[in-house]
């Protein structure tokens, strides 16, 4: 079974997400913040992150950073998840460390489609 972190401090949003990923037969370990984001990723060693942007101590990009400069296998996907998309938010995300950028609100079917796409390498 394939370990998703998910980083998300709006816990409507964590729910949601988290329903969607369990259903699609996924593990997933869940942080409230940028920092026990950082903690989990090198701890569990996911075989996904997503993150989202704006948490309450640090952001998703500093987390990002946080996690590509560790110990941890630099190879982890990990996803920006942001519902503050804004012109150059992309380019930001993918020079912090991201793989990829998804806008929030999600659509079910779409945004599982892209998460298997980053857990089988494709993207």
């Amino acid at each position: 079974m394939k370990r998703i972190l998910l980083v998300e401090d709006n816990e409507t949003s964590m729910y949601l997400i988290s329903f969607i990923l369990k259903g699609n037969g996924l593990e997933v370990i869940e942080a409230m913040s940028g920092r026990e984001g950082v903690a989990l990723a090198l701890k569990e060693k996911p075989d996904l992150i997503i993150m989202d942007i704006q948490l309450p101590d640090f952001d998703g990009l500093e987390a990002t950073k946080r996690i590509r400069e560790s110990e941890a296998d630099n190879e982890t996907p990990i996803v920006a998840l942001t519902s503050y998309a804004m012109v150059g938010d992309r380019e930001k995300a993918l020079k912090a460390g991201c793989t990829g950028y998804i806008e929030k609100p999600i659509n079910p079917e779409i945004f599982m489609d892209e998460i298997e796409r980053f857990l089988r390498g494709e993207v």
